[in-house]
């Protein structure tokens, strides 16, 4: 199994994205990229922008390459109505678009489904079922909250093994801070591990202390307790420039029981660009640049 990051919070913009190879096929799992529209009350900056568009090239590139393409709920940084033709005879296999979802969601899957029409070769909602291509086979959670406040709606959870190696991908669980959520994890007991993690950067506002406390306990659990080798942490947690120091017990406890913790970038060998953290120096530093988006910002 090959996994390639291809957008996240540590390269540079909102996304969750890779792609996964196996010896029978090739995922794509939430093909999208966005920023945000206001950080410190700054709209995003060129480098932001010019790095938005070097990474939504990409993801048409990787797009195109791939056979099955997964959709694990309905923000904008996880999938895209802006080139319905990335979809073209793929096998989507999506978060139902009417059940355990909240209304705003609803109505952009609603959108997306007339978009795709006729351009997907096989569409099928994946909530709490299995698939297989040949000997990959991809099991999907049960709904789970996206975070502690279901009114931000449900995504799914997804597992893909090929018979040597086992990947499980959180989406956005937002820690994982629930039970239900790690659940998932503890069961498929994975040796690759994907998780947003807690939402630090909101910390004590849309974000209690007893949310990261549990998310915390929670990563532990998995670490002792499961046979997951590479935990990739990123996308909320990559927000805050000190993500490192509020979950300094799990890096402890990662090193010591012979996990590798780390970000998609580092996965890739590179240094993390936290440009939406930055956003006031980028602004500070660079104060003439413009770029013009050549996709829609909006990630929620």
């Amino acid at each position: 199994m090959e996994v390639l990051p291809i957008a996240s919070e540590s390269l540079g913009v909102r996304s969750f994205c890779i792609q996964v190879t196996t010896k029978h096929t090739t995922i794509m799992i939430d093909p999208s990229v966005s920023l945000a529209p206001r950080r410190y009350g700054l709209p995003p900056h060129a480098i932001e922008i010019r790095r938005m568009n070097e990474i939504w090239d990409e993801i048409l590139k990787r797009s195109r390459e791939s056979d099955v393409i997964v959709i694990t709920h309905y923000h904008f940084d996880h999938f895209s109505l802006d080139e319905p033709e990335q979809f073209r005879n793929k096998w989507l296999l999506i978060k139902h678009p009417r059940e355990k979802i909240n209304f705003s969601q609803m109505r952009r899957s609603a959108l997306f489904l007339k978009k795709v029409e006729g351009i997907a070769r096989r569409i099928e909602y994946c909530d709490s079922r299995e698939f297989k291509v040949d000997g990959t086979t991809l099991k999907f959670s049960n709904p789970v909250s996206h975070g502690i406040d279901k009114r931000l709606g449900f995504v799914v959870e997804v597992a893909i093994t090929d018979g040597e190696d086992k990947l499980l991908f959180t989406s956005d669980v937002e820690g994982p801070a629930l039970e239900e959520q790690v659940e998932f994890i503890l069961k498929e007991n994975p040796e690759i591990l994907f998780v947003d993690g807690p939402m630090t950067y909101m910390l004590g506002y849309k974000y209690p202390e007893s949310a990261l406390t549990q998310s915390i306990e929670n990563l532990l659990r998995v670490i002792r307790s499961s046979q997951v080798r590479e935990l990739i942490l990123d996308h909320h947690l990559l927000r805050d420039l000190n993500y490192a120091e509020k979950i300094r017990e799990v890096l402890d406890e990662g090193r010591k029981m012979g996990c590798k913790i780390l970000s998609m970038a580092e996965l890739l060998g590179r240094e993390n660009e936290l440009l939406e953290a930055r956003r006031r120096e980028l602004f500070q530093l660079y104060k003439h640049m413009e770029e013009k988006p050549r996709k829609s910002i909006t990630s929620e």
